[in-house]
């Protein structure tokens, strides 16, 4: 088993994020909207923030929920219990739904959709600072770096690529442009990747550029 280590400070820095979790937000909701089942609305809010950035959909929280949880009959868990408590905690801007869209029929798709942390350091907090997946995070920063620019973000998925934060090879690459073209319209497109320094644009004027230039670059979008 991998030993993490930290400092004192950190350590007071780690317990005082998860007291705000669990006795300020978690607390407030419970209260506020007279939840009766603190626990599933506990574990909802531990999955939602282990798998953030992640396709998913109330049905399948709430049979992954009974299943770890051993929860059967009238003690299990619904999906509309799910919709419910996924609700509440939208509503406390603890997460934000991002709805996948067809962007050529310019359709909204019912299921799945993907939901991401509005407080990165409180959800590292609440999975006691595991689960560092690059890509997630990376995802799910940048998503609350557009909302804060003021822009609406919508999500979809091309089937047949594979997605990595670094692109490391011209096959790669052409995998993580592909989305890009099968929109088909006039828009700026822009890749973020964490593996370079220097933006620059390709042969399809599509900007590449770091994660980090493009969190401080306000004027880009």
């Amino acid at each position: 088993m991998p030993l993490v280590l930290s400092r004192t400070g950190d350590t007071a820095k780690m317990d005082y994020l998860k007291a705000l979790f669990s006795k300020v937000y978690l607390r407030d909701i419970v209260e506020r909207k007279k939840v009766r089942r603190e626990d599933v609305l506990s574990a909802v809010m531990d999955l939602l923030c282990s798998s953030a950035g992640s396709l998913t959909n109330p049905s399948r929280i709430a049979d992954s929920l009974n299943s770890r949880l051993r929860l059967t009959g009238d003690a299990a868990v619904s999906a509309n219990t799910v919709t419910s408590y996924i609700s509440h905690l939208t509503d406390a801007y603890l997460f934000e739904e991002c709805r996948r869209l067809d962007v050529r029929g310019k359709n909204y798709f019912d299921y799945p959709n993907k939901y991401y942390c509005s407080y990165v350091g409180l959800r590292n907090a609440r999975i006691d600072f595991r689960q560092q997946e690059m890509m997630h995070l990376m995802e799910n920063i940048l998503y609350n770096d557009l909302r804060i620019r003021g822009c609406s973000v919508d999500v979809g998925v091309v089937y047949g690529s594979k997605r990595n934060a670094s692109v490391e090879t011209e096959a790669k690459a052409a995998a993580e442009n592909k989305p890009l073209f099968l929109a088909r319209d006039s828009f700026p497109k822009i890749i973020v990747r964490h593996d370079i320094r220097k933006r620059w644009y390709d042969d399809n004027g599509i900007l590449h550029i770091g994660v980090i230039d493009f969190l401080l670059d306000e004027a880009l979008i």
